[in-house]
């Protein structure tokens, strides 16, 4: 079998949960081809893999966005009557209104030339009557020039040769999942959509708090995102998330229930057997660890103002950050500029480096992001015995909580999003309280054992490609 994994901003030039996931499904199914379709931002930033490939993995196929570029010289497209019907349904028709299979028809047809639909008539004509019905104020260049900003990349990343495969695997929706449904479309084969987080609301909350989207557009941006994983979730033969709120929320985006499938991530418990070797740090030696990709949706500023409180009270704490500081150079300073500002000491930013190798050394680690799907990271801190302070986002209630019918108590302490005192008390509460550190260290080991499994996990991923590889025909 074939496989091509789809992947966005991720695999294998970015370390982290999803990729580290996309690692492990390559590394385990020796069995298998795969091809991995990346879209990347831009060469001079995704230059280099962040993993040893397998040697399975029998080519990388990149796209950059950074290469885009309208054409100087462009292809003439006339629409039909019907086809530019389905053009206006995809620029101006509400999710729930969504002609999908119009939609990937046209892709399919004028794969070549999708670029050029943005500079046609029709298009114009399109934004023209949009124009006039909302009653913009706006320059109508500046207007048609946004929509054409909008559904660019769009047009060039499918306007790409698609990689020949069996299956068609995208690990989120979003441009990776238009790029499989399309690829699915054209070639007639399945596609199996993979959701660590809810991409559509990942980029709501993004497009929401930024400043590079003028407000009247956010509305617009954040519907497209929404038309995009719409398409897939048709499309997909299967949808996988990770916990059953991830599952209502993909009902409510509008994925047929019955194609939903819950595989939660999983992880080796037994590899982590040797992260836990000493015992319980001091108030006065205590070391606190945070595993992350230094970018603004972990809001790791927050972890930095719950530590000066902790320093406060706590003189002796020391506080490791793990992770990637590259992603987002811009953030990682703000992050260095708050830490000088505040005068706090004993803030390490290790950058990547082998996790496993820096967990004996933890006492307590932190989650302080502002969206999570289910993260690898806390996992495989319970599986090293090692207690949590989380922020209340995706599954992490969950997984230091407990679900229904899990009576093994608290792995750790949740507290609100964004909230630097709370999380101050909370760590202060765990460093004063060392017994009730092992209690919940020995409850997470626990709970990684009964309930995420990797093995479980890729035997749920095999039968998947297994189904839906002997279909046919998509």
């Amino acid at each position: 079998m074939r496989v091509c994994l789809i992947c966005e901003g991720c695999y294998p030039y970015v370390p982290g949960g999803v990729s580290s996931w996309i690692q492990t499904l390559c590394s385990a199914y020796k069995d298998v081809e795969f091809v991995i379709w990346a879209l990347a931002t831009t060469r001079e930033e995704m230059y280099e893999y962040s993993y040893d490939i397998p040697e399975n993995v029998k080519e990388i196929r990149t796209i950059y966005l950074g290469d885009e570029e309208f054409r100087k010289t462009h292809h003439k497209v006339v629409l039909s009557r019907e086809e530019r019907a389905v053009l206006k349904n995809l620029v101006i028709a509400s999710v729930e209104e969504i002609d999908w299979v119009g939609i990937l028809e046209l892709i399919r047809k004028y794969r070549k030339y999708l670029g050029d639909i943005l500079l046609s008539e029709s298009f114009f004509e399109i934004c023209l009557e949009e124009y006039q019905r909302q009653g913009s104020k706006k320059v109508f260049n500046h207007f048609l020039w946004n929509f054409r900003g909008i559904y660019f990349p769009f047009m060039y990343i499918l306007s790409e040769e698609i990689p020949k495969a069996d299956l068609y695997h995208a690990v989120s929706t979003g441009y990776a999942g238009i790029m499989g449904s399309c690829a699915s479309y054209v070639e007639k084969k399945p596609l199996l959509l993979s959701e660590h987080g809810i991409y559509t609301r990942e980029r709501e909350e993004d497009i929401i708090r930024s400043h590079w989207v003028e407000g009247d557009f956010k509305e617009i941006w954040i519907n497209f995102f929404k038309k995009l994983s719409y398409i897939a979730y048709r499309q997909a033969g299967r949808v996988t998330s990770l916990f059953g709120v991830s599952r209502s929320l993909q009902v409510e985006l509008g994925c047929p229930a019955q194609k939903t499938v819950i595989i939660p991530n999983g992880v080796d418990v037994k590899e982590y057997d040797i992260c836990r070797t000493r015992k319980h740090g001091s108030v006065e030696e205590f070391t606190i660890g945070a595993v992350l990709r230094v970018v603004p949706i972990k809001d790791v500023k927050t972890m930095l103002l719950a530590f000066d409180l902790v320093k406060q009270t706590i003189p002796g704490a020391k506080l490791k950050i793990m992770g990637n500081c590259g992603e987002n150079p811009e953030y990682y300073e703000e992050c260095l500029e708050l830490i000088e500002e505040l005068g706090t000491s004993d803030i390490h930013f290790l950058g990547q480096v082998n996790v496993k190798e820096h967990l004996p050394d933890i006492d307590l680690l932190l989650l302080s992001s502002i969206s999570e799907g289910q993260p690898l990271a806390m996992l495989e801190g319970m599986a090293a015995k090692i207690p949590f302070v989380a922020t209340n986002v995706g599954s992490c209630r969950a997984l230091l909580e407990g679900e229904t019918g899990d009576s093994l108590g608290s792995a750790g302490i949740v507290v609100p999003v964004m909230n630097s005192e709370a999380m101050a008390d909370a760590v202060i509460r765990c460093i004063r309280d060392p017994k009730m550190c092992r209690r919940m260290g020995r409850i997470g080991r626990k709970r990684v054992e009964m309930y995420y499994s990797k093995s479980v996990m890729l035997e749920e991923f095999r039968k998947l490609y297994t189904d839906l590889g002997e279909q046919k025909e998509a």
